[in-house]
């Protein structure tokens, strides 16, 4: 599998890191889908709203992925997850508990 990692997107991705009160919570991201994933978001399950787009200014483009830290301080395990694609179309998974993800990746 290939890796490309904009420095938009590392930046994103490291922005989102925060003082770790509880366990970082650390997975692989693909997309396996055909149109470049442009935002990603990830959210604690009990919020009401999307967190920031950890992709703001980058894209993973299809065939490629790139490795998710997420270190919010959050003592919960189970976060909800939304792309969107440079085609206009979107995913959301709802309820996955991250601790034991391992990867999570996009298709069509």
């Amino acid at each position: 599998m290939k890796t490309l990692l904009t420095a938009a997107s590392a930046a994103a991705l490291l922005a989102f890191q925060a003082p770790a009160y509880a366990e970082d919570l650390e997975f692989l991201l693909v997309n396996d889908s055909s149109a470049d994933l442009v935002e990603f978001n990830v959210s604690p399950a009990s919020s009401d709203s999307w967190e920031g787009n950890l992709m703001e200014g980058g894209y993973l483009a299809p065939g490629y992925e790139i490795g998710v830290l997420i270190a919010d301080g959050a003592t919960t395990c189970v976060y909800d997850i939304r792309g969107s694609f440079a085609d206009g179309s979107e995913a959301e998974d709802f309820g996955l508990d991250l601790c034991d993800l391992g990867e999570y990746v996009f298709t069509d």
